[in-house]
């Protein structure tokens, strides 16, 4: 699938499918596109591997790595004329040699909340803008903490890159009301700095449900769900010891374990919740990996208690597939604990009641959003400090079984209803710029 990228949607700060999160979103979004996608993509390889490569265009980014006397160019040119931007051109290749699409999309639904993705971020942003094309963060989660940075100074480098969006689709109301509250105080201290000339502007409320744009100087912001939550799914054949309808699905991913409070207590919480399901249910349990990156891969700890678990026969391993296969897999079981936020995305989204192992806004916005509060929900990895905690939300997700497969079962077919607007929004944009850009060419040729 190959096509002037002029006449593409641009999608980028895509890592990979690999991650079947990221894959999902891809997946998604080309299925509420009208129009073809162009996706750059870290890890273009994996994205051939499961669905994407029937979906939209594939562009693998350059690497330096690769090109050693690239980066050293590149890096002396930098150094002259103080282009920042210009790593994000080379390593985007012909996206900005050809004529530039009026609209890329930036997919990476948390990347906001890592610092090591900040500068690339704002780097990708300011390239794109500086072409004139309008960019949209889509689906994002954003800590709260991180948009009050230098609110008093005004200068929060996450706050001044996420300005210079067109539109950003926040995927949970904790995002969406932290970003509206951030504009508008950003917005409150420029009209104060530049009082003179704004006493005459009307007041508007940033958090319009009507969701408008406030000035020229500030980015439409709309809360829709992730758009994952519209994703199918395939149901290949379940592995023997997989008990349709009685089979708890299990994800854990090492990323947790990096934010846990206590060292080893994740595993230990697992440990202790297969424990309790071997001895006091007749459930089978399903080891669901989602991530497949060598430095980040949830195989390595489902496999640690696979192994010391696979003599009760009560534990099966799910081997990888794409986001479609693995959703179908989780869509047959009866309870799901997760750690993988697009996991979890899947559970819900087929009704399967779920235990959040969270670290993030993410988490426990979209757990509100659905539930009301994240409260049993959700349970924060920073806060498991006894081996039994994970074990006692279990329990009260058993207790609730009923109440909360039927709650889902009103609740996401609106919900899912909801994400497509997220297709809508982009359809629209795009047809708006499409519209200018014509009447541009058209004044243009006359003049």
């Amino acid at each position: 699938m190959k096509g002037n990228h002029q006449n593409q949607i641009i999608l980028y700060m895509h890592a990979g499918s690999g991650n079947h999160g990221c894959e999902a979103i891809v997946n998604s979004l080309c299925h509420m596109m009208k129009e073809d996608a162009v996706l750059v993509s870290y890890r273009g390889n994996e994205d051939w591997q499961y669905t994407l490569k029937e979906l939209c265009e594939i562009k693998q980014e350059r690497s330096f790595e690769e090109h050693k006397l690239a980066h050293l160019f590149y890096y002396a040119y930098r150094m002259i004329t103080k282009d920042a931007a210009s790593f994000l051109r080379y390593r985007y290749g012909d996206i900005f040699k050809q004529p530039m699409s009026p609209l890329a999309i930036s997919i990476g639904g948390d990347n906001y909340c890592y610092d090591s993705m900040l500068s690339d971020l704002r780097l990708a942003n300011l390239a794109f803008t500086q072409k004139g094309t309008k960019t949209v963060l889509l689906g994002c989660s954003i800590e709260p903490e991180l948009l009050k940075r230098g609110q008093e100074t005004q200068s929060n480098p996450i706050l001044e890159d996420l300005s210079h969006y067109h539109l950003i689709i926040a995927r949970e109301s904790l995002t969406y009301e932290a970003l509206c509250d951030a504009f508008a105080k950003r917005r409150e201290q420029s009209n104060s700095n530049n009082n003179s000339n704004n006493n005459n502007r009307n007041i508007l409320n940033i958090r319009s449900t009507s969701n408008i744009q406030i000035t020229p100087d500030f980015p439409r912001i709309v809360q829709i769900p992730d758009p994952a939550f519209t994703l199918g799914y395939v149901r290949k054949k379940v592995p023997d010891g997989f008990w349709k309808g009685n089979t708890v699905g299990v994800n854990v991913s090492p990323l947790i374990q990096k934010c846990e409070s206590v060292p080893g207590i994740t595993m230990k919480c697992y440990e202790q919740l297969i424990e309790w399901i071997i001895g006091h249910t007749d459930m089978q349990i399903a080891l669901i990996p989602h991530v497949v990156w060598k430095n980040n891969d949830d195989r390595k700890p489902l496999s640690g208690l696979y192994e010391k678990y696979k003599s009760t026969e009560r534990l099966v391993k799910i081997p990888d597939g794409s986001c479609e296969e693995l959703k179908g897999y989780i869509s047959q079981c009866r309870f799901f604990v997760g750690a993988r936020t697009h996991a979890t995305i899947a559970a819900y989204s087929t009704c399967v009641p779920t235990l959040v192992v969270g670290y993030s806004v993410k988490a426990a916005g979209i757990a509100k959003d659905l539930f009301g509060s994240q409260e049993h929900y959700v349970l924060p990895v920073q806060s498991l400090k006894d081996p039994q905690d994970l074990v006692c939300e279990f329990q009260w997700l058993m207790e609730q079984e009923n109440l909360i497969r039927e709650h889902l079962q009103k609740k996401i077919p609106d919900y899912q209803e909801q994400a497509l607007r997220t297709g809508e929004e982009i359809n629209h944009l795009w047809e708006e710029l499409k519209q200018q850009r014509e009447t541009s060419y058209s004044d243009t040729s006359v003049t």
